[in-house]
C-alpha cells in the first residue's frame, strides 16, 4: 500500500447510537490532539444511521449524515469504516461490503468478532485491509493491544477478569445494600447500566463472547463459543454473599482462561475471590483483566468497561492506529490476533469435568444428628477434603444452612458427590455451588 504522508484520513461511522455518538464527539472534540498524534487530520467524512432523529441529534455538518450504511461503506471518499451497529446480522454484511470496497474496518462488536471473527479476518486478509476491534473487550482498557503487542515475548499462562460491568454492578449492589438479585437488576436498569433484556449480561453470554477473543489473542488459536462453560449470576443470593464475606471473599462473575497441561480452561461463572486480591476490589461498572506471562509475571488492567466515552476512546485508538498504517504504507504490520495466521489453529479445551478448584457448597438440611457425618462421608468416598464448615444456629427438626468450603478438588468428583448427597433424606433443596479462585489448596 502506498504512503500517504501528507493526506488526511477520512472516517465513516456506521451506527449513531450510544457508542457511535461517543466516537463522533471524540473525533470532533479532540480533533486537534488527534491530529498532533497522527500528523494529519482524522476527518469525520460520513455518519450513517437509518434513524434521522439520531443523525439530527449529532448536529453534523451538511452532507455528513447519510441513511444508507452500505452506500457509506462503499463511498470512495472513505478510507476507514467504524462499524458500531451491533448484532451479528447487518453488521457482518456491512463489514464484508466495506472489505470488498477496499476499506479498513474498526468495530466494537464483541458478539460478531467472537462468532464470525475467523471469516472476517480472512476476508480482510484477502482484501489487503486492516480489521481492528480493541473496543470489543474491556471498553477503554487497552487489553487486546497489550496481548497483541505488549506480551509478544511471553507465553501467557492465564487470563482472567471482570469483563461485564452490568453483572459487576449487580453483585456490588447486592453486597453493599443486601439487595436480592431481582432488585439489584432493576436498579441497574434504572441507572442505564442494564438493558431492558439483560440476558446476555446476567447469564454470562456477553462475558463468554469477550473471553473467546481474549483466548484467541492470549493463546494463539481458535475457540468455539460452545466450548466455553458459561454460567450466570441469577442464582446468587444475599445469603451466598454473606457467607462469602465470612470466608474473606467477594463474589464476582469471572471469565477465566488458563493453560493446564497443554489444554486451555475456558469458563465464565460466579466465583469467590479472596478480598486481598486486587481484582476483588473492582466494584460497580468497572472492569479488570489480569494477565500472567511466564516472564512478565502477573499484571492487571483496570478501567471503565462500557459506555460512550470509554468505548469511543478505544474505537478512536484503533482508527488512529489504522490511519498511521495507511499514511506510512505499513498497514497490517501486526497480525490482528497477534499470531501469524498460519500459526493459529484450534485449541484443545479442557473439559469442565477435569478442572480443579476450591468449592463453596451451601446445603439446606434438616437439623438432626448425623447430618454432617453423612455428608462428610460422601465427600470422603469421592476423595474430597473439607477445609471449613459453617452452621448458623440450631433448630432441631427444622431446615438450617450448612456451608462447606472444600480443599482443591476435581469438578467431576464434586458433581458426583453432590448428586449422591442430593439423595440423602436430610436434604431439603439442591445444593448451591460456587467455585473459588485462590492460590490456596
Amino acid at each position: 500500500m502506498t504512503s500517504r504522508m501528507n493526506e488526511r484520513v477520512n472516517v465513516a461511522v456506521i451506527g449513531a447510537g450510544t457508542v457511535g455518538g461517543g466516537v463522533v464527539a471524540l473525533l470532533t472534540g479532540n480533533a486537534d490532539v488527534i491530529e498532533r498524534r497522527l500528523g494529519a487530520p482524522l476527518h469525520l467524512a460520513r455518519v450513517a444511521d437509518k434513524d434521522p432523529a439520531r443523525l439530527a441529534s449529532l448536529k453534523l455538518p451538511e452532507g455528513v449524515g447519510r441513511p444508507d450504511a452500505f452506500a457509506v461503506a462503499a463511498d470512495p471518499e472513505v478510507d476507514v469504516v467504524a462499524e458500531l451497529i451491533g448484532g451479528t446480522g447487518v453488521a457482518r454484511e456491512v463489514i464484508l461490503a466495506a472489505f470488498a470496497a477496499g476499506k479498513h474496518v474498526v468495530t466494537a462488536n464483541k458478539a460478531l468478532v467472537a462468532s464470525h471473527g475467523e471469516e472476517l479476518l480472512e476476508a480482510a486478509r484477502k482484501a489487503g485491509v486492516q480489521f481492528a476491534f480493541e473496543a470489543a473487550v474491556g471498553g477503554g482498557i487497552p487489553i487486546l493491544r497489550a496481548l497483541r503487542e505488549g506480551f509478544t515475548g511471553d507465553r501467557i499462562r492465564s487470563v482472567h477478569g471482570i469483563i461485564n460491568g452490568t453483572a459487576n454492578y449487580i453483585l456490588t449492589h447486592m453486597r453493599e445494600d443486601g439487595a436480592r438479585f431481582e432488585a439489584a437488576l432493576k436498579e441497574a436498569q434504572r441507572r442505564g447500566y442494564a438493558e431492558a433484556d439483560p440476558t446476555y449480561d446476567v447469564e454470562g453470554i456477553d462475558a463468554a463472547h469477550k473471553l473467546a477473543i481474549l483466548i484467541a489473542l492470549a493463546f494463539g488459536g481458535r475457540v468455539r463459543l460452545e466450548d466455553i462453560y458459561t454460567e450466570g449470576i441469577t442464582g446468587v443470593t444475599p445469603t451466598d454473599i454473606r457467607y462469602a464475606q465470612a470466608f474473606g471473599c467477594k463474589i464476582k462473575l469471572l471469565a477465566i482462561a488458563k493453560e493446564v497441561e497443554g489444554e486451555i480452561e475456558a469458563r465464565v461463572h460466579p466465583t469467590m475471590v479472596p478480598e486481598k486480591e486486587l481484582i476483588a476490589r473492582v466494584e460497580g461498572v468497572y472492569n479488570a483483566v489480569a494477565v500472567t506471562g511466564d516472564f512478565v509475571g502477573p499484571t492487571l488492567f483496570y478501567g471503565q468497561g462500557a459506555g460512550a466515552r470509554a468505548t469511543g476512546s478505544a474505537v478512536v485508538g484503533d482508527l488512529v492506529d489504522v490511519a498511521r498504517g495507511i499514511r506510512s504504507g505499513s498497514a497490517g504490520r501486526v497480525p490482528p490476533m497477534g499470531f501469524q495466521p498460519e500459526a493459529r489453529g484450534p485449541l484443545a479445551i479442557r473439559p469442565m469435568a477435569r478442572i480443579r478448584s476450591l468449592y463453596y457448597l451451601h446445603f439446606k438440611v434438616v437439623d438432626q444428628p448425623g447430618v454432617l457425618s453423612d455428608i462428610s462421608g460422601v465427600f470422603g468416598r469421592h476423595g474430597i477434603s473439607i477445609a471449613r464448615v459453617i452452621q448458623d444456629g440450631r433448630a432441631r427438626g427444622q431446615t438450617v444452612s450448612l456451608v462447606i468450603m472444600t480443599h482443591r478438588a476435581e469438578e467431576a468428583a464434586v458433581q458426583a458427590a453432590l448428586a449422591e448427597i442430593g439423595q440423602l433424606s436430610c436434604m431439603r433443596a439442591p445444593a448451591t455451588l460456587i467455585r473459588v479462585e485462590s492460590d490456596e489448596d
